[in-house]
C-alpha cells in the first residue's frame, strides 16, 4: 500500500509540474543590453635615483619614452567613455622638479601635457597625490590618439647633485578607464 500511495502522490506531482504557470519570453530584451564595466590598471612608474640626476645646479632634463599601445584594440578604444588617470610623487631628493607628462601620437607629436610641480625635500614625508586627470569629450577623443607616453623631469635651479647624492624621485599613477558595451 506504501508504494501504491507513492506512486500515485508522484503522478499528482508530474501533473502539477505540467499544468504550471509561464510566460512568453521577449528575447528582444537582449537588444536592451548594456554593461559599464569599469578598469583599474597601472599607468606609469619611474624610481630615479639622485645620482642619475647629475648637474651642476642649472636647468637639466631627463627624458623617457615609453610606447602605450592601449587604443590600438578597437574593442577598447570604441567603447571608452571616460578615463581617469591619478598620479602620486614622491622626492626624497633635497631638489625641486617638474616633471611632465606627454602624451604623444604615432607621429611623436605632443597631443596633451600634464605637468606636475614637485617641491624639494626638507626632511619630513613629501609625498603628493596630484588631483585626478579626467578625460571625457575632446579631450579623451585626444587620450585615444596617445601611441606613446614621454616622461620630462625637469631639475630646477639649486645645489648640484653628482654621484654621492642620496634620495629617489618616485612616480606611482594609475589609469581607470569606464566602458560602455551595449
Amino acid at each position: 500500500m506504501n508504494s501504491r500511495y507513492r506512486n500515485i502522490s508522484s503522478v499528482i506531482f508530474l501533473v502539477f509540474l505540467l499544468f504550471s504557470c509561464s510566460s512568453d519570453l521577449d528575447f528582444d530584451q537582449v537588444n536592451d543590453f548594456k554593461i559599464e564595466p569599469v578598469f583599474v590598471a597601472n599607468l606609469a612608474y619611474f624610481d630615479i635615483p639622485a645620482n642619475k640626476l647629475v648637474d651642476d645646479g642649472g636647468t637639466n632634463v631627463y627624458p623617457d619614452v615609453r610606447d602605450f599601445d592601449v587604443f590600438k584594440d578597437n574593442f577598447f578604444n570604441e567603447r571608452l567613455k571616460k578615463a581617469e588617470f591619478d598620479f602620486e610623487i614622491e622626492n626624497t631628493i633635497n631638489r625641486s622638479f617638474i616633471i611632465n607628462m606627454l602624451l604623444l601620437d604615432d607621429q611623436n607629436k605632443v597631443l596633451q601635457t600634464l605637468s606636475f610641480a614637485v617641491p624639494s625635500y626638507k626632511g619630513t614625508p613629501n609625498v603628493i597625490k596630484y588631483p585626478t586627470e579626467v578625460f571625457e569629450n575632446a579631450r579623451l577623443d585626444l587620450l585615444k590618439q596617445t601611441q606613446k607616453i614621454g616622461f620630462v623631469v625637469i631639475i630646477a635651479a639649486g645645489p648640484p647633485l653628482n654621484s654621492e647624492s642620496l634620495g629617489n624621485l618616485k612616480l606611482r599613477s594609475s589609469a581607470t578607464a569606464y566602458l560602455v558595451v551595449e
